[in-house]
């Protein structure tokens, strides 16, 4: 009998471990919110709750007296969230750097079956086609407000002194006004038929070579670097030049990776795609810019996202034990005072609420700081990686307040676990052996 009530209490245990948790990860901030007020009305209106808040009180009081092995849950947390929310700043820092590179009213074409522009064709043929769909808008002079692209990667010396890959992006005139975001920030506009590049802040700070009046290598040619722009997303990590020089210098012939058309209007892009799909010449497949560029995203996006969980995770169990050592140890050092309280006629309940009320706390306390530390140290640093797995992409990673929640999300969940079983210990002790054991 003794044994099933143990097997009892113990997956009673898990069940609200895992109810929690679930909870905890599902439930939004307002509904968290709400549940803590419904709490705090409880322990204010109650006699349980009262005391508890006692027992708290008194707990919470002596923490000064505690203060080295208080400091171990609060550190070991505050690192759990730090590393946390750092892996997932970069994360939504590259997600926010190539999603926001396209919009719903901008369409992308590429050949059929490409999944990135370096893996594109476009023929001539099919380019003159596309400006002529009734869906792409026109400029005042009646042109169409289409650009036809060539991507291709060429290697460029970072500023680390190893070689590195960029993105050389041709184009022409209109390209510009396709993106009429996109500024410019130093120099001027490469003339075309020259050598000339207009080169991103990103790919600027990441390369050697790149700032105006410099000459640099791609290919077999000398090119000169003559202005400077900023578009606040994946475009700045490239280049740009002539089309008609960048397919020459690389024999691309009158071809192009994809074509970026401005539509009449947002809603008309299933039109657009209707009026592709009816042209037999046609063997491409057309996209929004915006779900082609989150879609670009989304793979590396994932992986550090789960790269982060896995990370915060192996840190979280070290974080669990060293708040059960703590914990465990300030039950211990406190069994008379809960032998009193129990004895005099406090129940379980307040001695459980407020043992774990202190552990969260620490883990509040933990979390604020590691949140903070990420803020200070990582929000707006610069890193580079892979787009589209040849070329680099600079970005910076971006500490939002819904990261900083996830992070004091995690930092709660921790006191939680870390304080239960210290806290069902203090309530079952039983009076008289702790009581004789002092």
């Amino acid at each position: 009998m003794t044994t099933l009530k143990k097997l009892l209490r113990g997956f009673g245990l898990f069940l609200l471990l895992a109810v929690f948790l679930a909870a905890w990860i599902v439930l939004p901030w307002q509904a968290l919110i709400g549940i803590a007020v419904l709490f705090a009305l409880w322990m204010a209106l109650t006699r349980s709750g009262r005391q508890a808040a006692s027992v708290t009180w008194v707990g919470v009081g002596t923490l000064r007296q505690r203060l080295g092995a208080s400091s171990v849950v609060v550190v070991g947390i505050a690192g759990v969230v730090g590393v946390l929310v750092a892996l997932l700043a970069m994360a939504e820092g590259y997600r926010h750097t190539v999603s926001s590179s396209g919009s719903d009213d901008t369409a992308i074409v590429l050949r059929g079956g490409s999944s990135a522009e370096l893996m594109s064709v476009v023929s001539r043929e099919a380019i003159n086609a596309i400006e002529r769909a009734p869906e792409v808008a026109r400029d005042a002079e009646g042109r169409p407000l289409a650009s036809a692209e060539l991507v291709v990667s060429a290697n460029v010396p970072r500023r680390d002194g190893e070689d590195g890959s960029a993105t050389l992006r041709g184009v022409g005139d209109m390209a510009w006004a396709v993106r009429p975001e996109l500024k410019l920030v130093e120099g001027r506009r490469f003339e075309t038929g020259r050598r000339e590049l207009v080169v991103g802040t990103g790919a600027r700070r990441q390369f050697q070579g790149l700032d105006p009046g410099k000459e640099i290598r791609l290919g077999s040619q000398v090119w000169t670097v003559v202005g400077v722009f900023e578009s606040n997303d994946a475009m700045a990590s490239e280049m740009w030049a002539d089309a008609e020089v960048v397919a020459s210098t690389f024999n691309r012939g009158s071809s192009r990776a994809s074509v970026f058309a401005k539509l009449t209007d947002p809603k008309a892009f299933n039109a657009f795609k209707a009026t592709l799909a009816a042209d037999p010449r046609l063997q491409v497949e057309a996209d929004t810019t915006a779900d082609y560029f989150a879609a670009q995203s989304e793979a590396l996006t994932k992986v550090l996202r789960i790269i982060g969980i896995v990370v915060g995770s192996i840190m979280a169990i070290g974080a669990v034990f060293g708040a059960l050592n703590t914990m465990f140890a300030t039950v211990a050092a406190r069994a008379r005072e809960i032998a009193t309280l129990r004895a005099i006629g406090f129940r379980g309940m307040p001695v459980v609420v407020a043992v774990m009320l202190e552990t969260m706390l620490l883990a509040l306390l933990g979390g604020l700081l590691g949140g903070l530390l990420a803020w200070l140290v990582f929000n707006g640093y610069t890193a580079s990686t892979l787009a589209g797995g040849v070329a680099s992409l600079s970005f910076e990673f971006r500490v939002s307040p819904e990261l900083l929640w996830e992070g004091l999300k995690w930092a709660l969940a921790i006191g939680f676990v870390g304080g239960l079983f210290p806290a069902l210990r203090a309530a079952t002790l039983p009076v008289t052996d702790a009581l004789r054991a002092m």
